[in-house]
């Protein structure tokens, strides 16, 4: 639209920014609103669209499935004030519309059921403070967690492969909690690296409130991000579902010490579930600290790594094969060549396998196993649960698995 009046403050709004900002505004009131990942909102704002579904959820014009999450805080329309709120402390909102969105990292959680567990859902917006791209620097990244309740042996083993991890490039991504959480954090500083704090409250909400200045320092040179708007306080089951953000905005989770109960375990189960390389770092066997990682190691749940070299050769980097490197392999769809047919070929017909275990089965690494997964997966040939990666049955869509 045009301003016509010819006053010194006329200016020319475009209908695609006056446009911009109203999705912008819905999805700011859709994340107070439901504060939280909500799978029927996103299936929801798929369907019709972001601005479509602000006003559903505002007129309670919703399918019953929506109607109890969104109850409570509908009417409150805070949307142009937390906007405000974030910019004064220096931080921004990021959408599914922006360039920033780190949609590719974001897209296992998207193709989760939703059924299996109330958290498996992509978030709605993410709240960020800090000067880095959250794109960028989730693009090469691991996940380092654990106790809260550290050892000393917890933190030097942490300290170490962390830090020589950010040293090498990688962003060191926690939950800036007590213990092995912070240490990560703090290690990847420490060397010059970027770190991301993921938090289960509003950026502006220093938890915990100890680590105030450890926050500042990371919003500083790093990211510190939630996908809560500003002034929301953490509760209990925040922090599980923010352990999947941890999981997802990683190439792989590393937990360098645990106890049986620890909540490092949670996002362990997030890595597997999005096919992820889980790993786990062994401690003394008299050491009640690290019975969980012994457990996870014990029950397959998490690869036993020792030394940062063996968690690079783990996650990363991926090593795509160039098309056409090598001929069909039998037992294939013929449109397979290279590593994406030696993998498809090596998981079994009925059941799933795990990349380590697919190693016993084609003459390939890791990190080109992994990378082929999730290019059969793209192609609907292939999905992944908690047992690892398994065909799909023929004939089945290409959609969400």
């Amino acid at each position: 639209m045009e301003v016509l009046d010819g006053s010194a403050g006329a200016r020319d709004v475009s209908p695609r920014a006056v446009d911009a900002d109203e999705r912008r505004l819905a999805w700011v009131y859709l994340s107070r609103v439901i504060e939280g990942p909500c799978a029927a909102l996103s299936a929801l704002i798929e369907s019709v669209g972001v601005v479509e579904a602000a006003r559903a959820v505002r007129e309670c014009d919703l399918p019953e499935s929506l109607r109890r999450p969104t109850r409570r805080r509908r009417e409150i329309d805070a949307a142009a004030d937390d906007l405000t709120t974030i910019e004064r402390i220096g931080g921004r909102v990021v959408t599914p519309d922006d360039p920033e969105w780190p949609a590719w990292r974001l897209l296992g959680l998207s193709q989760l059921e939703a059924g299996r567990d109330p958290d498996s859902s992509a978030p709605l917006v993410l709240w960020v403070r800090g000067p880095r791209s959250l794109l960028e620097s989730s693009e090469r990244a691991m996940a380092v967690v654990g106790s809260r309740c550290s050892t000393g042996y917890g933190n030097h083993v942490t300290a170490e492969i962390t830090g020589e991890l950010a040293a090498q490039g990688w962003t060191i991504v926690s939950g800036a909690a007590f213990g092995i959480d912070a240490m990560a954090h703090r290690a990847a500083l420490a060397v010059g690296g970027p770190t991301i704090a993921v938090l289960a409250c509003g950026v502006d909400r220093p938890y915990p409130a100890q680590h105030e200045r450890l926050l500042a320092e990371i919003a500083e040179v790093g990211l510190v991000v939630s996908e809560y708007p500003p002034g929301t306080v953490a509760r209990k089951h925040h922090f599980l579902a923010r352990n999947r953000l941890v999981a997802a905005f990683a190439d792989g989770v590393l937990v360098t010490e645990a106890g049986l109960r620890s909540g490092a375990r949670n996002t362990v189960k997030w890595a597997r579930r999005l096919g992820r390389p889980a790993m786990a770092v062994p401690g003394p066997v008299t050491s009640a600290a690290s019975t969980g990682c012994h457990r996870m190691i014990r029950d397959g749940e998490a690869l036993l790594v020792t030394r940062t070299e063996e968690v690079v050769d783990e996650a990363g980097p991926l090593r795509l094969s160039l098309p056409g490197s090598a001929g069909p392999v039998p037992g294939t769809p013929e449109h397979l060549t290279g590593d994406e047919a030696a993998v498809f070929a090596a998981l079994p017909a009925i059941g799933s396998r795990l990349p380590h275990e697919l190693t016993r089965h084609c003459e390939l690494p890791v990190p080109a196993i992994r990378a082929a997964l999730v290019a059969l997966e793209l192609a609907g040939l292939i999905g992944v649960d908690d047992s690892g990666w398994h065909r799909k049955a023929k004939g089945r869509s290409c959609g969400r698995s």
